[in-house]
């Protein structure tokens, strides 16, 4: 079994490193009341695994039934495909409708849905900044006309994805990334309830499998599983090493060549192929550039490109607006 999920909170108190927000959920939870929820942060800091222990502790044995999550990113990425593949969406899923048109009537079906032994359900969309400008606009009225028994939570990476007519609906909850001595400490804490023995992991590798994680547990977690499993004879640097880390490197190779089309291509691949979000791939760009050109005006450019990513609504123009900068003002 993933570690992730073995240790994946399942109440509020073990949702660590995020103690302002908790404790904002917990009174909402005391009162037995819940706004609509605009939750925002880097990825693997708990956003959705703390509203699913709001959930429990409101819902109690029935949360599974009162809370509906829609993977918005994997929905928009997979298409129609998604919901007749998913038992949750294919009995209301009609063959004739557009994929929007599907989301909406799933969406609204769901809202509609009487809450079971309690005044309202939850209703989560990850990766909420994937949802297309006329979905959001849709769901500004549904979020009106159901909002007696059905209350909306977004978590997103990146809030200036969403309409202020969303936004301004909602109650902002900010989980900052995991200090190293927050992943450290949940990561001895996961060694010591597998039965790892001392030693097995030494410290210098858990600090390194701590910086490769960058203030995402999930992350780190899965690195630490990787490096347990494999007995210890595989360095973290190499677990570490990805295969879009490589693409990234091949991409770069074709912004020094000049070769600007193809380097577009494989930065674009990144993100329809591999998933990848703007900040994601600007990550992979960054340590690519400390290994092969440590340039200070790339250093500068990348900073201003994860600034506009915060606040804009196509990664892909942002990311190729960075490339074609980089070419022309470093490779010219």
């Amino acid at each position: 079994m993933l570690w992730i999920e073995k240790y994946r909170p399942v109440t509020l108190d073990q949702v660590v490193g995020q103690e302002a927000a908790v404790s904002r959920l917990r009174s909402f939870v005391a009162r037995n009341n819940l706004p609509h929820l605009m939750v925002t942060g880097a990825a693997g800091t708990g956003k959705t695994a703390a509203l699913e222990c709001t959930a429990r502790a409101l819902y109690g044995d029935s949360w599974a039934e009162n809370t509906t999550v829609i993977p918005a990113a994997d929905l928009f990425s997979q298409g129609r495909s998604y919901l007749e593949a998913d038992d949750r969406f294919s009995h209301l899923y009609r063959k004739e409708w557009s994929l929007l048109a599907n989301f909406k009537y799933i969406v609204r079906w769901y809202a509609s849905l009487k809450p079971l032994d309690a005044d309202f359900k939850m209703m989560i969309f990850e990766g909420a900044d994937r949802l297309p400008m006329e979905i959001q606009a849709a769901l500004r009225r549904t979020m009106e006309r159901f909002s007696a028994t059905c209350r909306f939570a977004f978590c997103t990476i990146r809030p200036g994805a969403l309409i202020p007519a969303l936004t301004s609906r909602c109650y902002p909850l900010f989980f900052l990334p995991l200090s190293d001595e927050v992943v450290a400490r949940s990561l001895r804490e996961i060694l010591r309830n597998e039965g790892v023995a001392k030693g097995r992991v030494s410290q210098d590798d858990l600090d390194l499998v701590v910086h490769a994680g960058r203030g995402d547990l999930r992350r780190a977690t899965m690195l630490l599983q990787v490096l347990v499993e494999s007995g210890g004879g595989t360095p973290v640097s190499e677990i570490t090493q990805s295969e879009p880390g490589a693409v990234v490197a091949r991409a770069f190779q074709f912004m020094r060549d000049h070769d600007g089309p193809s380097a577009l291509r494989t930065f674009e691949s990144l993100m329809v192929d591999y998933g990848l979000s703007g900040k994601e791939v600007l990550g992979e760009l960054r340590k690519a550039v400390k290994r092969e050109y440590n340039d200070p005006r790339i250093a500068r450019m990348l900073a201003d490109a994860d600034h506009r990513l915060g606040r804009c609504e196509s990664d892909f123009i942002q990311v190729n607006a960075l490339v074609t900068r980089i070419m022309q003002e470093v490779f010219p």
